[in-house]
């Protein structure tokens, strides 16, 4: 019996572990040996970058160019992006208070890429040029040659200095649904603090005198942080967070926006002009697509930062959403964000790549373990998921219409759909805060005016083919389901939604582990079990499926993809998993039903009746 134990044991390890990181692979910039850092400047080592004004006509990106000449080459020499230009040791922040020597560099850089990237014949000439893609991140840039590799850097040429045209401007604006059907939210980014100017937006109906909407201001510091690498090598000056709320908005009605800076001596200071289009009203009979995604993360366009090696897919959902944006309503991005992981810097870089997504449909998110989970810290999981984030940056950078943010569960309506987002971070079992919440949330809405009933969370909770959830035979998160399918099949939940595994996986509808419906392409009728889907292949590397036969699941796919779910009425729902890839769809299924199909009585869906019935 003992051994048994300590075998259980050591699998539900590996599910908390392994899974918990979710294949997420190694932050690249983690690799960097920043305190290894030493100095060996040469003064034959010339490091040039160009131009010196970046975007001079505006614009939020610009490519540069870094020629380098080394005359002693090596394999595995690399350039370092470092913003602020200026970096040493001055100010380092040592997590455990260490009496060694602090080190010659204590930040490690926003991006970097090897020497050798573009000229194969680099080692053999000491000449290259690279070229950049940099974000406007509210400071100059420098480049910074080293030798040894990223294990053992060594500091041989630092280049000049090159900046935005006007750093500190209002960049990379986030839509997001406010807490009623008529309210939009925007957040965005700036480098002016409130001493220096006053935040707002001025907005309107297209064609008709806009209005002006004041802003509140966020922003954090190192000791918000719960750990390193947020508070030491990753830590980034993260500007200031604005959020503005357009009120009263009419319904399904273009709108169009730009953010704006008052200075202090009068002037403005402007953002280009976006539109969106406002929500339908609840209930409302239209056309209505929302997109439904999870760990995509960030890559870089130019080649840095080992692009393909960290988060492979996440470019072609990028640009696959971009591409079919007109076709796009609302999007869900239900955890695992940006895979920052404490190096600060990488959620600008997140906020620039979805922009032109963010800045037009609404982009809600949900809490994934690489935003919330650190040790010590009330979350529901014990582990170093976060890199010291500790839902800092997530619950600051965007924003969802939950009561709390620190707790990121919340209510969303759209039109003929009803959204329950739960936070898989924090405890969801029956009893918990949590649990109530899920409740309220799944009992509030009405189904006659909106019979999609969607509920999503990062972690799986409900089913899934995984690997390592296969290795203790659960096929879910420890405790997942056990506390939640009641709540599903006493409400009827249409589909419930989960990333954390970079997979794809869509069950029968089911209930209790069994099957409830055969069919696998069209429902009709009585609600009477839940589609469970793993739609985690937003960008991360892809996981693994069980070689277990799971009779639940129909469809599987080892790829990188989202979920489109396009509501034509109150009576007909089309799902589609398309890949990211190509766009084109590779699952499929169609819900048509009436209003008496949701009030039909099924097994633990209806209060038992009673003689006085």
């Amino acid at each position: 019996m003992t051994n048994f134990v300590v075998w259980f044991a050591v699998l539900l390890f590996l599910v908390l572990v392994g899974v918990a990181s979710a294949h997420g692979g190694e932050q690249p910039l983690s690799n960097i040996a920043i305190h290894r850092v030493t100095l060996a400047l040469h003064h034959s080592v010339t490091i040039k970058a160009r131009p010196f004004i970046l975007a001079p006509n505006g614009g939020d990106t610009e490519w540069v160019t870094v020629d380098l000449e080394n005359p002693k080459p090596s394999h595995d020499d690399w350039v370092g992006v470092f913003s602020p230009a200026k970096f040493n040791g001055s100010t380092c922040h040592l997590e455990n208070d260490r009496k060694e020597q602090a080190p010659y560099i204590c930040t490690a850089p926003i991006k970097y890429n090897f020497a050798n990237f573009s000229n194969s014949d680099y080692v053999k000439t000491g000449k290259t040029s690279l070229k950049f893609q940099l974000i406007n991140q509210r400071a100059d840039f420098s480049f910074a040659l080293f030798t040894g590799g990223l294990s053992n850097p060594k500091l041989v040429g630092v280049s000049n200095y090159i900046s935005f045209a006007n750093p500190k401007a209002p960049l990379y604006p986030r839509l997001a649904l406010g807490k009623s059907w008529n309210e939009m939210t925007l957040t965005w980014t700036s480098g002016y603090n409130l001493e220096e100017a006053v935040p707002f937006i001025e907005w309107g109906r297209k064609g008709d005198p806009h209005y002006r909407s004041p802003a509140g201001t966020l922003t954090f510091d190192r000791n918000t942080m719960c750990g390193s690498p947020a508070r030491t090598v990753g830590w980034r000056d993260p500007g200031f967070i604005h959020t503005s709320f357009m009120k009263d908005l009419w319904p399904n009605t273009l709108y169009t926006y730009k953010m704006g800076h008052m200075l202090s001596n009068g002037s403005y200071v402007w953002s280009k002009m976006y539109s969106f289009r406002s929500s339908p009203y609840p209930g409302q009979d239209s056309l209505q697509r929302v997109i439904i995604f999870g760990d995509m993360g960030k890559a870089e366009r130019d080649g840095s930062n080992e692009y393909s090696n960290y988060q492979p897919g996440s470019l072609n959902t990028t640009d696959q959403l971009i591409n079919d944006l007109k076709n796009i309503d609302i999007v869900f991005h239900i955890g695992d964000i940006t895979y920052a992981n404490g190096y600060i810097s990488q959620w600008d870089q997140f906020t620039a790549q979805v922009e032109p997504i963010a800045s037009t449909v609404p982009y809600m998110i949900a809490s994934g373990n690489h935003e919330r989970d650190w040790p010590g810290t009330g979350g529901f999981y014990d582990v170093m998921d976060s890199g010291g984030e500790c839902g800092v940056l997530a619950q600051t950078m965007f924003y969802v219409p939950a009561d709390n943010r620190a707790k990121f569960w919340y209510s969303a309506d759209y039109g003929m759909f009803h959204f329950c987002i739960a936070d898989s971070e924090n405890d969801w079992r029956e009893g918990s805060e949590q649990y109530r919440f899920i409740e309220h949330c799944l009992a509030s809405v009405d189904r006659q005016k909106q019979p999609w009933l969607i509920f999503a969370a990062h972690r799986v909770l409900g089913y899934s083919s995984d690997k390592w959830y296969g290795l203790v035979g659960s096929f879910e998160e420890p405790m997942g389901r056990e506390s939640l399918q009641r709540l599903w099949q006493k409400y009827k939940v249409d589909i419930a939604f989960y990333g954390h595994v970079h997979n794809y996986e869509r069950t029968c509808p089911i209930y209790q582990n069994q099957c409830v419906n055969s069919e696998r392409s069209h429902y009709s009728g009585i609600v009477n079990g839940t589609i469970h889907v793993v739609v985690g292949g937003g960008g991360s590397h892809l996981s693994e499926f069980t070689p277990i036969n799971t009779s639940w699941s129909l469809y599987r796919d080892y790829d990188w993809g989202f979920v489109k779910l396009t509501a034509f009425n109150h009576s007909s729902l089309l799902f589609e998993y398309k890949k990211s890839r190509d766009g084109k769809v590779y699952d499929s299924f169609t819900i048509s039903r009436d209003y008496k199909d949701v009030l039909a009585c099924v097994h633990d869906g209806c209060e038992p009746t009673t003689l006085a019935s």
